[in-house]
């Protein structure tokens, strides 16, 4: 038979001749889609374009815009990154180049490099990509594999670290050649737009005792204008970064004595507060329990959840009673517990239980940034144990609780992603096309736009992925609603059904926040550290214009915090311009003037952050104001 049947996302299939690539199945749709195409999904394994099909397939084209799509093109950048520096510097020796969030970075052995080196490997990186070189994929057995990096030993030491029988894959494109998975662009010139951001220090596998190196992060892009918009957006990240604006508010801070670990000061705690006490009023009402689980638990309880063996390097460990434990790196097996210590019935499901639960993982020290990427975070977590007949529903609930909880925030713009099963996965094909078709259906039902990620699953469950975006275009994934079947299995969850029987509930897994501290710098950025008056530390900052004026601005920052008012008084001996423009410096909501005119009217003279004077107000009617402003959690106007 040389006829293949190749199925498409939107449920389309067609026949092609056996042996066709990607590359010419994208070129029978049309030009468009052929100059985009990246890459492949075949079976749910990512390929070549010109990788040879020769059965039945589902196929899904990776494009640019896609995750997947970023990733190989950020990294098949750093290949062409690590061929200009072997040109400019021979002896370096080339150690690892990962894809990250917003481009790339490779870790090199050479010597320091200055901005001008920068430069020359940019200019080099133009001239491979004029030359326009295939990305070829070879396959090599481990010895062959050491012999091609003979002169390396740190890829010698990446080989020797191979398990057993895995096969070896490395790409050439021109003289160069680089030990890697893959898949990769299919020609240098794919590769229209580049920047060198910077080059920093790192240690070899983020040791310090082994030798140091010179990492360099760039990004990419399929043509200029996008580089030219993503710069510009750089430069503004930059004025807002939330470790430059959390320094100067002393919100929070970062110490080498705990590299990773964020120290929440008292006005960076107070914000912290306000949105655990926000998501938690809300699972409140939505009739979540709450429950807290030890941050340690032993080796057995982590082999059962299957942890150990597929997460154990980003754990950390610890003996007591002479065995062993691990910090938790997520909240589920302690949930798991919980659910487990009573007998359950179909009457009490679903039964949905909440946890900010501190966990910890391991991070290498040179992917560590502020808040975005931390060794220690809270996890906004939950749990839905439900019926198969209850999925829809409760999946429902929680993507509008999520969306609720983005709209307070003020993320109005988002993009949702429905990830289907995957080559390997656990449970029946009967069990995945029921939780596949009730996401898709809640979707659908809210009339939700989505984007379909077929095969991208995890190997437990299918699941449903929140995309916010923020101020400046960027997108950041938070919130997540998974169906687990391997969890329910591997702990053995039951309750009892109204014909008496033992029944094995669905389990959803629920993150609207994700990780607090990483929510919180996204936040900080949106809005330039300017938060809603709500989530401010300070929302009101009295200045007298003279000493005489002191006692009654104590009184009147008495009555605010009479009603919970977060206030403070400058009565320094500074001038009022000077206190106003530090009081807008520090972001403080609302600057309020005393003098003589407003003792005796029994007033305030208001301004904003934003510098808009509001004028002379009532103070009685300033409190009642305030108060509604942020009850209502109202989110700030220029």
């Amino acid at each position: 038979m040389n006829k293949i049947k190749i199925s498409f996302p939107d449920g389309s299939n067609k026949n092609y001749k056996k042996g066709i690539t990607p590359k010419e199945i994208v070129e029978s749709i049309g030009p468009g889609l052929a100059k985009a195409a990246i890459a492949a999904d075949v079976n749910g394994q990512l390929v070549e374009l010109t990788t040879l099909i020769n059965e039945n397939a589902k196929i899904e084209i990776i494009t640019f815009d896609t995750h997947k799509g970023q990733d190989i093109f950020h990294h098949s950048t750093a290949h062409i990154m690590a061929q200009a520096v072997k040109r400019i510097f021979p002896k370096a020796h080339l150690t690892i180049g990962p894809s990250i969030e917003g481009g790339f970075y490779y870790d090199i052995d050479v010597r320091p490099l200055k901005p001008e080196d920068l430069e020359k490997i940019e200019a080099e990186m133009q001239k491979i990509v004029d030359e326009d070189h295939e990305l070829i994929r070879k396959k090599v057995t481990k010895a062959q594999a050491k012999k091609l990096v003979k002169d390396n030993p740190y890829k010698i030491e990446m080989i020797e670290e191979f398990p057993k029988g895995e096969e070896i894959t490395y790409y050439q494109q021109g003289e160069f050649i680089d030990i890697c998975r893959g898949p990769h662009v299919p020609r240098t010139s794919s590769i229209q737009a580049f920047k060198l951001t910077k080059a920093s220090s790192s240690y070899w596998k983020g040791d310090s005792s082994k030798k140091s190196l010179q990492r360099i992060y760039g990004v990419s892009f399929p043509d200029k204008k996008m580089l030219r918009k993503h710069l510009q957006m750089i430069e503004e990240a930059e004025k807002r970064d939330h470790r430059k604006i959390g320094k100067e508010l002393d919100w929070f801070s970062f110490h080498k004595e705990g590299a990773g670990f964020p120290f929440w000061h008292d006005k960076g705690t107070i914000i912290w507060e306000e949105v655990y006490d926000y998501m938690k009023e809300m699972l409140r009402k939505k009739g979540y329990q709450l429950i807290k689980t030890p941050i340690i638990l032993n080796k057995d309880l982590w082999l059962r959840s299957g942890h150990w063996d597929h997460y154990k390097e980003n754990m950390y460990f610890t003996n007591i009673d002479e065995k062993e434990h691990a910090v938790k790196p997520m909240n589920c097996p302690g949930g798991l517990l919980v659910y487990k210590s009573n007998v359950h019935s179909y009457k009490e499901l679903p039964i949905k239980a909440g946890e900010f639960g501190l966990v910890h993982r391991h991070e290498m020290s040179g992917v560590l940034a502020g808040l975005f990427r931390v060794r220690c975070f809270t996890q906004d977590d939950a749990h839905v144990f439900c019926t198969e007949e209850q999925l829809e529903e409760e999946i429902i609930k929680l993507i509008n609780l999520t969306l609720e909880v983005y709209q307070t925030f003020g993320f109005k713009e988002f993009q949702i992603e429905l990830s289907t099963k995957p080559e390997k996965a656990m449970g029946s094909e009967k069990m995945w096309k029921h939780a596949e078709e009730s996401l898709k259906k809640s979707l659908e039902k809210l009339n939700i736009k989505y984007k379909l990620n077929p095969g991208d699953g995890a190997f437990y469950g299918p699941k449903i992925d929140f995309h916010i975006k923020d101020c400046m275009g960027r997108s950041w994934q938070c919130g997540t609603i998974q169906v687990d079947f391997s969890m329910p299995e591997r702990f053995d969850l039951t309750y009892e059904g109204n014909d008496g029987k033992k029944h094995r509930p669905v389990m959803l897994h629920r993150a609207v926040l994700g990780s607090l501290e990483r929510f919180l710098g996204i936040l900080i950025e949106h809005y330039g550290g300017k938060l809603p008056l709500w989530l401010s530390p300070e929302q009101a900052r009295i200045i007298t214009v003279a000493d005489r004026f002191v006692k009654y601005a104590e009184t009147m920052a008495e009555e605010m915090k009479e009603q919970h008012i977060r206030v403070e008084v400058d009565d320094r001996a500074e001038s009022i311009g000077k206190k106003i423009r530090e009081a807008q410096l520090s972001k403080v909501n609302y600057i309020l003037v005393v003098g003589e005119k407003e003792e005796k009217d029994k007033t305030v003279n208001v301004r904003t952050f934003y510098n808009k004077v509001l004028g002379a107000k009532k103070t009685s009617t300033f409190i009642k104001e305030i108060q509604k402003e942020i009850d209502e959690k109202t989110l700030p106007k220029e």
